[in-house]
């Protein structure tokens, strides 16, 4: 497996979680069917998941860096039950090994990020739900944490605003939650409950940096297309919560499958803001994973992967 590392230049379109083909994929274990378990194989179980997992992530990685890919989201389901007792054990029976995963990434010049399911609300109006949410972000964190990830948005974890019209008290919850979560903790607008400005307001006042979504955009402000003045106005505004590194900024591109407002992603991107050329890390959310990753390179021109694979080729 080629290991050398990958060229800083971009833009970096980042893989989310699987690719299009079988060749990265995790096992996961449903909460009904680890609590069907007996006691005693409860913890073997999990370390058997775990340990295999942490292997593909790894195989993923490798993946990810034959193909000049320098972004790559987790998937939040990396380690299901770390929540649970026997989780939290088998995390700290793993501590050295999960270390390397942070040494690799630094290695290869990739970056990692996680993006906590939608069920995650920090300011819902249930305190149960809250709690529960403060727990899966913790746990995120411990994770990210033993992996030797840094506390900053450079290792992100993205969520969405939550509840609409709860606005103050998602940055009042923001104010208390653990440095593991707050110092990598990053907000992006919906089509639902958040628009970008709300967003934006949000991460000002909160000091947590944002992450633009031109789809989640055009859809909730019913724009007609990416060169709506909106948009580069956004995707300026959001680098500024990015400070003090602006170049850290991190931003979604997707596409509608069967209109511009569609909410279901296109198999390839076809329609690529302008504003998106100053940023330099774009996440890449379609269907067709690494496929539209490379499509999108060969329609952008990307020199700095030509430049890594006549690299690798002639050693």
């Amino acid at each position: 497996m080629d290991e050398t590392p990958l060229p800083a230049d971009g833009p970096n379109f980042g893989l989310v979680c699987l690719s299009f083909t079988e060749e990265c994929r995790y096992r996961t274990i449903t909460l009904t069917r680890f609590r069907a378990l007996a006691v005693d194989d409860r913890l073997n179980t999990l370390r058997e998941l775990y340990w295999d997992n942490l292997r593909r992530l790894h195989w993923t990685l490798g993946f990810c860096a034959r193909r000049g890919i320098r972004l790559y989201r987790v998937t939040s389901g990396l380690f299901p039950m770390a929540d649970e007792p026997e989780g939290e054990q088998v995390l700290s029976e793993m501590r050295a090994n999960l270390s390397s995963v942070g040494r690799r990434v630094e290695r290869l010049g990739i970056r990692m990020l996680i993006h906590p399911d939608q069920f995650v609300v920090l300011n819902s109006e249930s305190p149960k739900v809250v709690a529960t949410s403060r727990r899966i972000m913790e746990k995120h964190a411990l994770t990210f944490d033993l992996m030797g990830l840094p506390r900053s948005p450079w290792s992100a974890m993205i969520l969405h605003g939550g509840k609409a019209g709860r606005a103050n008290e998602l940055v009042a919850e923001i104010a208390t939650l653990p440095d593991g979560v707050r110092s990598r903790l990053c907000l992006e607008n919906d089509e639902y409950a958040y628009s970008a400005a709300e967003i934006l307001d949000v991460c000002r006042r909160a000091g947590v940096p944002m992450i633009y979504d031109n789809l989640h955009h055009a859809i909730k402000d019913k724009l007609e297309s990416y060169d709506d003045p909106s948009v580069a106005r956004f995707v300026r505004a959001a680098r500024e919560t990015w400070a003090p590194h602006p170049e850290w900024q991190i931003v979604h591109l997707s596409n509608g499958a069967k209109g511009f407002l569609d909410r279901n992603h296109s198999e390839l991107i076809t329609e690529l803001p302008g504003a998106y050329a100053e940023v330099r890390w774009i996440e890449v959310e379609a269907r067709g994973k690494e496929r539209a990753i490379e499509d999108l390179r060969g329609r952008v021109g990307s020199e700095s992967v030509a430049r890594a694979r006549t690299g690798r080729a002639s050693k």
